[in-house]
């Protein structure tokens, strides 16, 4: 009930920077979560709000010392920072921050947000997203809950960062009703297949 009159509160006072209209459930967590491990760490949190993420990869397995959490609100952070003291808790707005200041390149096994990419504009989604796969892992994920029926990231960003979406799940047991989409690198093509799939091969002069 405290977490729930924070956040109530500050939606109240923030409606466009708290997107969300009510905190997320357990069972939203545990999905978007499912794929951590402890060889995921380090962590890199974004929008963590009051904790139910980050509640929920602790009990992954990830200590919190392992854990980056990028919370905007300062009613927020304080309260990450209280709950969470061994975490790096970095108030910011998570399109501003470069990750690789805070991380070494490749470093990060995971990136888990509780943005609301829907309510923003294609410039701020696009520097979030680039931002975040700077310091991810090659083959590590995006994980990202929409209440939308699609990827909450526009298929032109995923082109121009060259990146693929894939839904991982669903809940009903979230208010409202969420789906869990994973973000990742796309495999890079074959050059023989570039070149068989090339307009412009075999033209004459080429």
């Amino acid at each position: 009930m405290p977490d729930l009159r924070l956040f109530l509160r500050t939606w109240a006072a923030h409606p466009l920077r708290v997107a969300a209209v009510a905190p997320s459930s357990a069972t939203l967590a545990r999905l978007i979560t499912r794929e951590i491990d402890p060889p995921s760490a380090p962590i890199l949190e974004l929008g963590p709000g009051t904790g139910v993420f980050t509640r929920a990869i602790v009990e992954r397995g990830i200590p919190p010392a392992n854990l980056t959490l990028v919370e905007y609100g300062p009613e927020f952070a304080a309260l990450l920072r209280a709950r969470y003291p061994e975490a790096r808790v970095v108030e910011g707005d998570a399109s501003r921050i470069r990750p690789r200041d805070l991380f070494a390149q490749g470093e990060v096994g995971a990136v888990i947000s509780g943005l609301g990419l829907l309510s923003m504009s294609p410039r701020t989604v696009l520097a979030i997203l680039a931002n975040a796969f700077d310091c991810l892992r090659p083959s590590a994920g995006f994980y990202q809950f929409t209440y939308g029926p699609r990827c909450p990231v526009p298929r032109p960003i995923l082109d121009r960062l060259g990146l693929k979406s894939r839904r991982i799940g669903g809940t009903v047991w979230n208010l409202p009703p969420a789906s869990v989409y994973k973000i990742t690198r796309r495999a890079p093509r074959h050059p023989s297949s570039v070149a068989r799939s090339n307009p412009a091969n075999g033209l004459p002069g080429q």
